[in-house]
């Protein structure tokens, strides 16, 4: 009986997730966990049945979906933290066919990414390596993976006109991946404020515009208030910093990020 009504909320599940009813997919998800309970199965055990265990996967999978759709960072975490038992059996307990964990592991990824968590995030690559190598799978080739790894590597770089692009939604492996587009672009902006007040003493607003990626020199003027910045006849003044804290290196390359990125603002305009 549990199984049977376990099958009928992921069915329901599965349309709200499709129509955006977020709302009802929450009661719906307490339903499905609780049918996993019953089914002694919300923690894979070995009496666990194949089918049960796909069940109890799936649950989980929606679950951290609808959480990411959500915006709910901690109960997406909760929900990738439970699917680790489940993605850690072999293929012979239970087949990786019809699992979401690429996308799952790769929102993860994000998200560690987004936090700034570099040392978690390439703890987690790390362990991705070792899995693939042992189950001969090319982690290249899965594209859920490799995003959050080009993201990463644009970011060390300081090439935020190229993370600027990958957080457009074509180049996006999915929907969900583009919740994460204004917390990176969030973080593109304090890196590029950091970077402008070491190499610069002032810019024109309309520099600031394309270099922050904000659409209007009021947004520009008011990420000048809350950055502490003075605003004063068309230019964003830069609090004088300590002669010390500005080595010639610093400047240099502060300044080498800035015109990449102003350069590729200015072309992204023009496209536009």
């Amino acid at each position: 009986m549990a199984e049977k009504e376990l099958q009928t909320t992921l069915q329901q599940l599965r349309q709200t997730l499709q129509s955006h009813n977020y709302q009802q997919s929450t009661s719906l998800l307490s339903k499905a966990k609780l049918a996993l309970l019953n089914l002694n199965t919300l923690i894979p055990r070995e009496s666990s049945s194949r089918k049960h265990l796909q069940l109890a996967r799936e649950t989980l999978e929606l679950g951290a979906i609808i959480s990411i759709r959500l915006k709910d960072t901690v109960s997406f975490t909760r929900y990738f933290q439970q699917l680790q038992p489940f993605y850690s059996l072999p293929e012979s307990s239970l087949p990786h066919d019809g699992s979401h964990a690429s996308k799952v592991t790769g929102l993860y990824l994000l998200l560690l990414l987004s936090e700034g968590d570099y040392a978690g995030f390439h703890t987690l690559l790390e362990t991705l390596e070792v899995a693939a190598a042992q189950a001969g799978i090319k982690l290249e080739d899965d594209q859920c993976i490799q995003y959050p790894i080009r993201l990463e590597q644009a970011l060390m770089e300081g090439s935020y006109d190229k993370v600027w692009g990958e957080t457009k939604r074509e180049k996006m492996p999915s929907e969900e991946f583009g919740l994460f587009a204004e917390i990176l672009i969030g973080t593109i902006r304090k890196e590029i404020a950091s970077c402008s007040e070491r190499a610069y003493p002032s810019i024109p607003i309309s520099d600031a515009k394309s270099l922050l990626f904000l659409d209007s020199e009021g947004s520009v003027v008011n990420f000048a208030k809350e950055s502490g910045w003075v605003v004063r006849d068309g230019r964003i003044y830069f609090p004088q910093q300590e002669d010390d804290y500005l080595s010639k290196d610093i400047l240099v390359t502060s300044d080498q990020v800035i015109e990449n990125t102003l350069g590729y603002a200015r072309e992204l305009e023009t496209i536009v």
